[in-house]
């Protein structure tokens, strides 16, 4: 807390601090950008079993820099925090939560969901609607269902068009998997992985240079790729995270007076037009953008636009 009242102090600068806020004597990752006295965004990453540090790198400091203080954590057991014991509970989730907004001496925030992420902002805005300015998701899933159905249909496809009997006889199988399984959901997100559902199929020349920057840093080469089994498992044995759908949690939050914004990718394979249009019809024409050239990582592939677009929603 001292190190926060220093930083009150310097009203004028830019500030960068890392800390591990400690919570229940185990120690959660956390990082924040800009001035504290500035907007507060938080960014929740996805999974479950990721990590920040996409968008720590490559974009937190931009959005600080257009007026923002920008936080990026680590949910308890992931990523940079996995040396917390971890119960992978949403209620866990948000006490976690809670206390970053008290280690920064906020009482209101806007929340930044990126995949899960999305479900846990929208989870906890819904939840203390009192405590959420506004939140924005950045390709989550309304319902995991549809995004797995998505996924198996687009697969099918693309193996009967080369013949690929193989991975056709794989699809058949996983179809006649208990689909709130967290094995189905795994295999699934293994054939999106497979095809190219995460990566847009002609980058800007903008993600090009961001791209080619982020293969050489340091954080990214150690944690980009680092995936953790417990987070996912845990998840879906509490939360069976697998079958959430958030089409009557998103409806409660515009009952509830909380702003829901949307970003997605044309080119993520995990979700159809007719799932971004129906989530377009609850948002509001003006609440959601969908981006050419773009796919699951909307704060690369499409930095400028993602960026303007929070600029412009969080006034």
């Amino acid at each position: 807390m001292i190190i926060q009242i220093n930083i009150m102090k310097l009203t004028a600068l830019i500030t960068l601090l890392f800390f591990a806020c400690t919570i229940n004597g185990q120690k959660v990752y956390s990082k924040t950008f800009g001035n504290p006295l500035n907007k507060p965004l938080i960014f929740l990453h996805g999974g479950p079993g990721y990590n920040s540090v996409n968008f720590e790198v490559t974009t937190a400091k931009r959005i600080a820099e257009n007026g923002f203080y920008v936080i990026v954590y680590d949910r308890r057991g992931e990523g940079r925090s996995q040396g917390a014991a971890a119960k992978f509970t949403f209620e866990e989730t948000f006490n976690d939560l809670l206390n970053i907004y008290r280690e920064n001496n906020l009482s209101k925030v806007t929340l930044l969901g990126h995949s899960f992420g999305g479900i846990v902002a929208t989870l906890f805005a819904e939840k203390y609607p009192d405590k959420v300015n506004q939140i924005v998701l950045i390709s989550a899933p309304v319902s995991l269902q549809e995004t797995f159905n998505t996924i198996i249909n687009s697969c099918i496809s693309i193996y009967e068009t080369k013949k690929d009997s193989t991975n056709l006889m794989y699809i058949s199988l996983l179809e006649n998997m208990d689909k709130t399984s967290i094995e189905f959901s795994s295999y699934c997100f293994a054939h999106a992985m497979q095809n190219g559902f995460y990566f847009p199929k002609n980058l800007s020349e903008e993600a090009k240079s961001l791209y080619s920057k982020m293969r050489n840093d340091t954080l990214i080469k150690k944690y980009a790729s680092q995936m953790t089994i417990d987070a996912p498992q845990g998840f879906w044995q509490n939360e069976k995270y697998t079958s959430i759908n958030l089409t009557s949690n998103l409806k409660n939050l515009k009952v509830k007076g909380v702003p829901v914004f949307g970003l997605y990718g044309r080119d993520d394979g995990l979700y159809s037009f007719q799932q971004v249009e129906k989530l377009e019809s609850i948002l509001g024409n003006d609440n959601l953008k969908y981006f050419e050239n773009c796919s699951h990582n909307v704060f690369c592939d499409q930095q400028t636009s993602f960026v303007d677009s929070i600029v412009n929603w969080i006034k």
